[in-house]
Formats: C-alpha cells, structure tokens, sequence
C-alpha cells in the first residue's frame, strides 16, 4: 500500500511540474516585457521567482517532494536558459 501512495505521490508532482513547466515561455515573455532593460541574470532571477512560486516549490520541499531544492532550482534554470535560447532563435526575436 505504501509503495502504491508513493507511485500516486510521484506522479502527482510530475503532473504539478509539467504544468508549471508549460508556463515558462509565457512567463519569459511578460519579464523580458517588464524587464527588458534588466539584465540577463536579473531576468532570469525574476523567471525563476515566478516559476517556484507557480510551482510552489516551498511546499513541495517541506513535503519533502523535492529534496534537493538547489538542484531542482538550477534545473528550473536551465529550462529558461533552454527557452530563452529558443525564443531568442525564432520569428518572435526578429529584429526592427
């Protein structure tokens, strides 16, 4: 039975992590919006803050759902460092 929660538990977080991950585009877009003057790393930062908290992440670590929580942000990291790659070679960052 415990086995059984903890495989319901697993995949629950994974749902709860995709859905906050399909939000990153979107949030890279209103920052760089807000914040286009801000520099890359502060942009991110701001990305990050409103990615963790969409994900509520503080409530997943005391749940003990994530463990590592400096890993799992350098993670979320890394998906804005990926979009921002992505966005930055499409149509939407043609120059004027």
């Amino acid at each position: 039975m415990a086995n059984g929660l903890y495989e319901v538990m697993k995949m629950n977080f994974l749902a709860i992590l995709l859905r906050g991950i399909s939000f990153v585009p979107a949030i890279v877009h209103g920052i760089e919006a807000l914040f286009g003057s801000k520099t890359g790393n502060d942009k991110k930062e701001a990305a990050l803050s409103f990615v963790t908290a969409a994900l509520s992440m503080s409530e997943a670590v005391a749940q003990r759902e994530i463990v590592d929580e400096g890993k799992f942000r350098d993670g979320l990291g890394k998906v804005i460092d990926g979009v921002v790659q992505c966005l930055n070679a499409s149509a939407w960052a043609k120059t004027n």
